[in-house]
């Protein structure tokens, strides 16, 4: 294996705002596929309403990061953006850049650096169900 940069990309569909999706499987996959042995990638939803981080993918905390998000940025205040666009999805907006829409994690022997518990998520802010594209970038040797 030498240096190299693999990039692929994949689609979610999300059913609802506050939605929590376990990629960690699809991000394991690219990272396959680069046939990479050591370095790291990025992982990267586009556009302005979802964001990417990691966490326990278990029920409690699939209750409990919406709710502290929503606590964060709530949804039933006036934004400008709403006044803007008369979308309101201005707490989406918010929540979204506050979480932020990418995660890099090292890779040792072709295998992702994560903790037993730690599974990668997308997060849906956006007030209505969307098609997200999920761009991966492996970098090493």
């Amino acid at each position: 294996m030498g240096a190299g940069v693999a990039t692929s990309t994949f689609e979610v569909a999300t059913k609802r705002e506050g939605e929590v999706v376990d990629v960690t499987a699809e991000v394991r996959k690219a990272l396959e596929e680069s046939r990479l042995g050591d370095g790291v990638l990025t992982v990267f939803v586009t556009g302005s309403t979802a964001g990417v981080t990691t966490i326990e993918f278990e029920p409690g905390l699939l209750k409990d990061f919406p709710e502290m998000m929503e606590r964060v940025a709530p949804k039933g205040i006036d934004y400008a953006h709403h006044r803007k666009w008369h979308d309101h999805n201005g707490h989406s907006h918010v929540k979204a850049s506050l979480l932020g829409p990418s995660l890099s994690i090292p890779f040792v022997s072709g295998e992702l650096v994560l903790g037993e518990w730690q599974q990668v998520v997308l997060v849906e802010f956006d007030v209505r169900p969307r098609t997200r594209k999920v761009v991966v970038q492996v970098v090493g040797e």
